[in-house]
């Protein structure tokens, strides 16, 4: 069964039965540039420290795992996966990622390969007498 169209989805009303209501709700005025400022300034730190905690699980089971192959200390370990990345130009969370992706069958990429040999060899070589 068919119903015929409504034509009148509403009463009509006239200007004169509406209440008033504004158009446009208050706006608070403009913040204090030096508190914009200041807020521009800890989402960008927050963003940063997001970041940081994200990828410090990565770069500790890096660091790890020179120590292991080293066999050196931790803080050495940090160096040698700083200095790897600065040679190779290349974040240290993409060194630590490649270098913790090895144990899941990736390969390490050539650049990094042989900057790690590198720095490797020149560890062993201040260990040495």
């Amino acid at each position: 069964m068919r119903h015929a169209p409504c034509t009148t989805l509403h009463p009509t009303t006239t200007s004169e039965e509406r209440p008033l209501r504004p158009l446009l709700t208050a706006v608070p005025p403009p913040p204090d540039p030096d508190l914009l400022a200041e807020l521009v300034q800890l989402r960008a730190q927050n963003s940063q420290l997001a970041l940081a905690l994200e990828t410090r699980a990565v770069i500790d089971q890096a660091r790890g795992m020179v120590m292991a192959l080293a066999p050196c200390t931790g803080d050495r370990a940090w160096d040698l996966l700083v200095g790897v990345s600065q040679h190779c130009n290349i974040k240290l969370r993409v060194v630590a990622a490649a270098l913790v992706a090895t144990t899941a069958d990736k390969t390490l990429p050539a650049d990094i390969q042989r900057e790690l040999r590198r720095a490797l060899r020149l560890l062993h070589a201040a260990d040495r007498p």
